[in-house]
């Protein structure tokens, strides 16, 4: 009888009047309607990205932006450097390793953000690398990475690198800007922060990073960027678009217009703030210090047992639906999300229900304790 309250760090909730606007009726890709509409949504979409440069949408999961990164901006035999911290950085070096690439890896400690100094050192000791890839939220562990600084290193490395961010679990909910930031490309997907089901990706690239696109030698066909910005230019695609998640991805972009981008960033850090006060209350261990949190999705951790006795009660006897861990982390922590379509009734609502599963686990009285610690946090800001 109670609806679901999806908490995942992806997909996450999709707005009812998004939905409606998706169920608008299907109509053509070749028409001037979707010409016009198409215009609309690069003229809104390219400020999440901090940029003026168009933004290249395609039909595929956010994997894609990923191989399209990858596949336009680095050559056979170009050297590559990934810094991985988690799961989602081991699926760069995935990609990476199928094709002719050098590639390097720089391992992070998992729960630890990458530490720019330290980088830089790394950075320093190998010759000729052309880009370096990082995640903005490794979503695996909750960290979020110092983008601006780590994208200093790379450009004081050598101005030509390039520095390319997987914001999939970021852009929409973390402050990031590709011109303030300094970054050469951002790839993102539909299903997170953006408000929307899977099917979209999206890459976005500075000039210096789309006349490398325009120069590269490399194999690709659907993934071919030059396609999609050649496309732009008359406000179409170069393949068959998903009409209706565009329709969806219109009426997302006006939630975004309406409530303001710097609005969107503060109500996820309020979230943030909420979810980690309260999880404190509770005696339960945050993942990720405060300084590397993320504020889209936040990682907990205790026993095994207790683990995963909440995380089946949450979905079970509130209907919530929380994430695990992944690989090494398997049983070891659950991942709350707290970005896109969310607010922070949404944390009260899985506070007090952790309230109530650890009273009656712990047989210690719990009740009430989060809520206020996580009430207090948005007193604070007041």
């Amino acid at each position: 009888m109670q609806e679901e309250l999806l908490l995942t760090p992806g997909p996450t909730p999709v707005a009812r009047r998004t939905y409606q606007a998706m169920s608008q009726g299907i109509f053509g890709h070749r028409t001037s309607r979707f010409k016009e509409m198409s215009a609309d949504i690069q003229a809104r979409l390219q400020p999440i990205f901090g940029t003026d440069n168009p933004v290249a949408v395609l039909t595929s999961s956010g994997t894609s932006a990923l191989e399209a990164a990858m596949v336009n901006l680095v050559d056979e035999g170009d050297t590559v450097v990934l810094i991985v911290s988690g799961v989602f950085g081991g699926k760069f070096a995935d990609i990476a390793g199928r094709y002719n690439f050098n590639v390097h890896i720089y391992d992070v400690t998992w729960a630890e953000a990458a530490d720019p100094q330290a980088f830089e050192e790394y950075l320093n000791g190998l010759d000729n690398v052309t880009a370096v890839f990082s995640q903005a939220c490794e979503t695996s562990t909750s960290v979020l990475h110092p983008l601006t600084e780590l994208a200093a290193v790379v450009h004081n490395y050598n101005e030509e690198t390039l520095f390319i961010v997987d914001a999939v679990s970021a852009l929409g909910g973390a402050d990031m800007h590709m011109q303030r930031d300094n970054i050469d490309c951002i790839v993102s997907g539909s299903q997170k922060a953006m408000m929307l089901p899977p099917g979209l990706a999206f890459v976005a690239l500075n000039d210096r990073a789309l006349s490398k696109v325009n120069s590269s030698r490399h194999g690709r066909y659907y993934l071919d960027l030059k396609m999609y910005f050649k496309s732009l230019e008359v406000d179409y695609t170069p393949q068959t678009p998903a009409v209706t998640l565009y329709q969806g991805l219109d009426d997302v972009l006006d939630m975004i217009h309406e409530e303001t981008i710097e609005e969107v960033f503060l109500r996820h850090k309020k979230m943030q703030k909420m979810l980690r006060r309260g999880i404190e209350a509770l005696e339960l261990e945050l993942f990720v210090k405060e300084a590397s949190a993320s504020p889209t999705v936040t990682a907990v951790t205790s026993t095994p047992e207790e683990i995963a006795h909440i995380k089946d009660e949450l979905d079970k006897n509130y209907n919530i639906s929380v994430a695990g861990g992944q690989k090494d982390l398997a049983g070891k922590i659950i991942r709350i999300g707290h970005m896109g379509f969310m607010f922070p009734k949404d944390m009260l609502a899985i506070l007090s229900a952790l309230e109530d599963i650890l009273s009656k686990l712990r047989k210690k009285n719990y009740y009430g304790k989060a809520l206020t610690a996580a009430q207090e946090s948005l007193y604070d800001e007041a």
